[in-house]
């Protein structure tokens, strides 16, 4: 198979054109912050009439390189999004929006938290062969490795913390603890961009793709389609 593939589909799939930056390194918020409020809250600052107006915060390493203020993609202007479009502004999720799409998962993104691998997360995991294979003709091993990457509830980053353990849509189980500045789930995956609030949905960003399915990344015919 060609590896030009992959870049069509992942082009197929994307949303109306918007801005992009790279990704790179900044400071994330602690998580014993987190553990101290609920949820996104704005804490104790008041609007004119003295309602507690609600601040949409994301935090983690890879934040600071994602839209912000009143860019398209920022993280208020996601909430009111149902996830499977939320997750097509967010630049860093193109091959996740893809996969989400080609296995017609978009319908299971309501009701639970999304755990999102990164472009890089996905390079670093498949081949480009392997990717083509799984988004055209592999949709049902797909459809199975990103339900391990539903949570069977919105939970904020600070609540998973505190559960210690969540269970996913696939009937699996994952261990969550703090680790510095960021969530880890098992010995795998830790959270570069948590807390995007959408409809009846959470998304956390992270590093890695969990799952069970072998790593084929580094051959021949591997190299960056993002």
């Amino acid at each position: 198979m060609e590896n030009i593939v992959t870049d069509v589909f992942l082009d197929t799939m994307r949303p109306t054109p918007r801005r992009v930056r790279r990704a790179g390194p900044a400071a994330g918020l602690a998580l014993a912050t987190l553990l101290a409020v609920t949820g996104c809250t704005g804490g104790d600052a008041t609007d004119g009439d003295g309602i507690t107006p609600v601040a949409f915060t994301v935090t983690g390493p890879l934040c600071a390189e994602l839209p912000a203020g009143t860019e398209p993609g920022n993280p208020e202007s996601l909430a009111g999004m149902p996830a499977d479009q939320a997750v097509q502004w967010i630049p860093v999720l193109t091959t996740f929006d893809a996969a989400v799409r080609a296995t017609g998962l978009a319908g299971e993104l309501t009701g639970v938290t999304v755990l999102a691998p990164t472009d890089d997360a996905f390079a670093e995991k498949f081949s480009r062969t392997n990717l083509d294979e799984l988004l055209l003709h592999d949709t049902d091993e797909l459809r199975e490795l990103l339900r391990e990457h539903l949570v069977t509830a919105p939970m904020s980053v600070a609540e998973m913390v505190a559960a210690g353990t969540v269970k996913t849509v696939a009937e699996g189980e994952l261990t969550v603890t703090a680790q510095g500045s960021v969530a880890r789930f098992g010995n795998e995956a830790e959270t570069v961009c948590a807390d995007y609030q959408a409809t009846n949905a959470r998304i956390h960003v992270i590093d890695h793709v969990l799952g069970s399915l072998p790593t084929t990344a580094g051959g021949e015919d591997d190299h960056p389609y993002h």
